[in-house]
């Protein structure tokens, strides 16, 4: 199946929803729960970094703002929110790389960034296709980079009507700490969840993850050493 063929779930859930959802995610304490996640991944100057699933490019923007010295890519399937993105990038003078493509067919070389973002799209990806997600991710993350992701967390009011709205219900329910954890694990990759947060639409949860020889928490690592795939 190539990507043209490919179906997605918009970032809003819906394409007429797209205009309204900057400003919606902003005003339910979106962007101050990227921020945070942004700031978990200790970011550094020269570093290369991708958010898969950017979207209209809110997190990669934010991450190029907290460290100009990154080199910023952002990946998304859909082309609505990517020219978005590209017109923000472009009001602000960033120089921020915008791509089409899906985040389970990664398309950069192995071991090419050292930090890894996802912001509310793991509920996005089907079942079926989480674990070739997260298989690429490790792929593309350099020996000692890291993953950060943030998305809703199952059983944390979820069935408000901002959920029922933008997002597939459905798809949330895979969305358990354990589950998650699990999904990553089969992928190859050592993660945590490190924070969780309430905000207006339910709880959602962060997490880090690293390929499995590498040191994903402050003095702790895991050990043993899995090949991703």
């Amino acid at each position: 199946m190539t990507n043209a063929t490919r179906t997605f779930l918009p970032a809003a859930g819906k394409d007429w929803l797209l205009p309204f959802y900057d400003p919606m995610v902003k005003l339910l304490g979106g962007n101050a729960a990227r921020k945070l996640l942004a700031e978990q991944a200790s970011l550094r100057a020269g570093q290369r970094i991708l958010e898969v699933g950017c979207g209209t490019g809110t997190l990669t923007l934010m991450i190029k703002r907290l460290q100009p010295e990154v080199e910023a890519v952002g990946l998304d399937p859909d082309p609505k929110a990517l020219s978005r993105a590209r017109a923000k990038a472009a009001r602000t003078g960033a120089e921020v790389r915008f791509d089409e493509g899906f985040g389970d067919e990664l398309p950069y070389p192995d071991e090419s960034f050292d930090r890894v973002f996802s912001s509310f799209m793991f509920h996005h990806v089907p079942a079926a296709e989480k674990g070739k997600f997260l298989e690429s991710v490790g792929r593309v993350l350099k020996p000692d980079g890291s993953f950060h992701m943030l998305d809703f967390e199952a059983g944390g009011g979820l069935h408000s009507l901002l959920a029922h709205v933008f997002h597939a219900h459905q798809r949330l329910e895979d969305n358990a700490n354990d589950r998650v954890l699990t999904f990553m694990k089969a992928a190859g990759l050592a993660g945590e969840k490190v924070a969780g947060r309430r905000m207006v639409f339910g709880r959602v949860a962060y997490y880090r993850a690293a390929n499995d020889s590498a040191v994903i928490s402050e003095g702790r690592s895991k050990d043993g050493k899995t090949t991703p795939g």
